[in-house]
């Protein structure tokens, strides 16, 4: 069988934290920001820790565990 190939997007777009959990970016803050409030503007920033369930398919992409 020939190998998985990574998924460029995938690569770009996470990271693995130390402990095996994958990062990713706050969703909700490319456009529309007069209608979000300032508390979820604030709360969004930098970076956030992917649900387990949604990792895991983010790993076979990627990271091949």
């Amino acid at each position: 069988m020939p190998k998985m190939k990574t998924k460029s997007s995938v690569k770009k777009r996470f990271r693995l934290t130390a402990s095996g959990k994958v990062k990713m970016g706050q969703a909700g803050k490319r456009h529309g920001m007069r209608k979000r409030s300032n508390k979820m503007i604030r709360d969004a920033r930098g970076m956030t820790i992917m649900h387990p369930s949604d990792a895991k398919k983010v790993k076979t992409y990627y990271f091949h565990v």
